[in-house]
C-alpha cells in the first residue's frame, strides 16, 4: 500500500517514524481525507437530520395524535405510563436479542467510544428511537454522534477504500461531527464537545479537527438547507432571549459556588444511582426496564397532577421544553421548579440505568432549573442563574470543563458572554467538588489511565 493511499501512514522519507503533522497537513493524502470528509458530511447529516425529524414526529404520534385517536382528546395525566412502558419494552428486547446492546449505557457518562460496526448499527438507531420517541429522559446527541461514525466507516469500508487505522479513526471522528453539526445549536459546540472527549492534543489535533470542522460545516449547511426546503422546523436547540443582564457583582461570584456545590451534589447522585440501578437492571433486562419506563412516567404523571403543568417537562431529553421553561419562568411557583428538578433528576438517573441515549440535553435542562429556583433570592437573576446552573450541571454529568463553559455561554447571545466569569467558577467548583464526592479510582485504574 502506497504512502499515497493512506491518510494515516508515515510521510514518504521516513522509515518507520511516527508521521510528522506539519508533513502530513501538506500532503496529497491529506488533502484526499479533506475531500473525503466533504463527501461523507451531505448525506451523513442529511440522514441525521432525518433520525431528528422521524424521532419528533413519532413522539407527536404517540402523546398527541394517539390519544386523540382512542377518544381520550388530549393526553391525560396518566398518559406517559403505558407509552414509556412499552418504550422500555423494546429498548430491552434491542439491547438483549440485537448486536451491539443497543450502543453504549449512558450511565457511563460521555466519553469517546469506537463506532458501531455495520451489524451493531440498527440496534443502535432502534434502541435510541424507542428511547426518544417514547419519552426517557434522554438525549439525542450520543446516539447520532455512533451512528454518524459508524456510517462513515461503513461507506469507507463498502467502497473497499484501503485506509490506515488512524485515518479510519479521522473518518469515524468525521462522520460524528456532520452528525451533530448544529444539534446543540452551533457547531463550535459540537466539535467542541467531541475534542474534549476524545482527549486530543498537540499537533494531532489540528490534523483530526481540520476534516471533522469541514464535516461540520458541511452539516450545517445541510440541516439550514433542509430545513427551508422540508418546512418540518429547526431540530437545532435555540435558547429563546433572556432579560438584558449589565455586569456581574461579588454576591452573584458568591452564587456561583453555592451553585457549583450544589450542582455537585445534584450530579453525583444522579450519576451514582444511574450506575447502581444499571446493575439491577442487567440480571433482568426485559422486566426492569419495562419497570423503569413505568418509574419515569409515574413521575411525569406526579409533576403534572401536582403542578398543574405539562408532563413533556420531566419527559424527553428537555431540548424542546427548555426554550419554554426559560420564556415561562413566571408561571413556575418555586415548589413546582423543585418539584420539576426532582422529578427530572430521579427521572435522568433511572433513564441512564435502562435506556440508550445521551446526558447534555438533560444536564441542562435540571440546571436550568436550579439556576431558575435560585433567581429570585437576594443577590441572582434569571441569567446568571440559568447560565451557571447549565455550566455546572453539564460538567458533573460530562466531566468536560471546556464544553461546559461554552454550552451555556454561546447559547445565551450577549448575555452569556457578560456572565462568563461567574459559568467559570460554577464550573470550576463544580467539577473539583464532583472529584472529591466520587469514588476515589481503583489504584490500577489510576495507573493505567491515560
Amino acid at each position: 500500500m502506497s504512502d499515497t493511499t493512506r491518510a494515516g501512514a508515515a510521510p514518504a522519507g521516513t522509515t518507520g517514524a511516527a508521521p510528522n503533522p506539519a508533513e502530513l497537513l501538506r500532503s496529497a493524502a491529506y488533502l484526499r481525507m479533506l475531500l473525503l470528509a466533504a463527501v461523507l458530511g451531505v448525506p451523513i447529516s442529511a440522514l441525521a437530520y432525518g433520525f431528528l425529524v422521524a424521532v419528533a414526529f413519532l413522539q407527536d404520534v404517540l402523546f398527541r395524535r394517539l390519544p386523540t385517536a382512542l377518544g381520550l382528546g388530549p393526553a391525560p395525566a396518566w398518559w406517559p405510563l403505558p407509552v414509556l412502558a412499552v418504550g422500555g419494552l423494546l429498548v430491552a428486547c434491542t439491547i438483549r436479542y440485537l448486536p451491539g446492546g443497543g450502543g453504549h449505557s449512558p450511565a457511563d457518562g460521555f466519553s469517546n467510544h469506537p463506532p458501531p460496526t455495520g451489524r451493531e448499527l440498527p440496534g443502535v438507531i432502534l434502541a435510541a428511537t424507542a428511547t426518544l420517541a417514547f419519552g426517557a429522559v434522554l438525549g439525542p446527541e450520543a446516539p447520532l454522534i455512533a451512528i454518524g461514525g459508524g456510517l462513515a466507516v461503513l461507506a469507507v469500508r463498502t467502497a473497499k477504500a484501503s485506509l490506515a487505522p488512524s485515518a479510519i479513526t479521522v473518518v469515524a471522528s468525521t462522520g460524528s461531527f456532520a452528525a451533530i453539526s448544529t444539534l446543540l445549536g452551533s457547531p463550535l459546540l459540537g466539535a467542541f464537545l467531541l475534542m474534549e472527549a476524545a482527549g486530543i492534543g498537540g499537533a494531532t489535533l489540528g490534523l483530526v479537527l481540520l476534516p471533522g470542522l469541514l464535516a461540520s460545516g458541511i452539516g450545517s449547511l445541510i440541516f439550514v438547507g433542509l430545513d427551508s426546503l422540508t418546512g418540518l422546523g429547526s431540530v437545532s436547540l435555540a435558547l429563546p432571549d433572556l432579560p438584558p443582564f449589565a455586569r456581574p457583582d461579588l454576591a452573584q461570584f458568591g452564587w456561583a459556588i453555592v451553585i457549583g456545590l450544589v450542582a455537585a451534589v445534584l450530579g453525583t447522585a444522579i450519576s451514582w444511582t444511574g450506575l447502581r440501578l444499571r446493575a439491577l437492571v442487567d440480571r433482568s433486562r426485559l422486566l426492569l426496564t419495562t419497570l423503569a419506563g413505568l418509574v419515569v412516567g409515574g413521575l411525569a404523571t406526579v409533576y403534572a397532577l401536582t403542578t398543574g403543568h405539562a408532563t413533556s417537562d420531566v419527559l424527553f431529553s428537555g431540548q424542546a421544553a427548555l426554550p419554554g421553561l426559560l420564556t415561562g419562568a413566571a408561571s413556575y411557583s418555586l415548589g413546582a421548579l423543585v418539584l420539576l428538578v426532582a422529578c427530572k433528576a430521579v427521572g435522568y438517573a433511572v433513564s441512564l440505568s435502562a435506556f440508550r441515549g445521551g446526558p447534555v440535553f438533560p444536564a441542562m435542562f435540571v440546571g436550568a432549573a436550579v439556576g431558575l429556583a435560585l433567581a429570585p433570592l437576594p443577590g441572582m437573576a434569571i441569567v446568571p442563574g440559568v447560565a451557571m446552573g447549565i455550566g455546572a450541571m453539564c460538567v458533573v454529568m460530562l466531566r468536560l470543563p471546556l464544553t461546559s463553559v461554552m454550552l451555556a455561554v454561546l447559547l445565551l447571545g450577549t448575555d452569556g458572554l457578560v456572565v462568563t466569569p461567574l459559568v467559570i467558577v460554577a464550573v470550576v467548583v463544580a467539577h473539583v467538588a464532583a472529584a472529591r464526592l466520587r469514588p476515589a479510582p481503583h489504584p490500577v485504574e489510576a495507573a493505567t489511565a491515560p
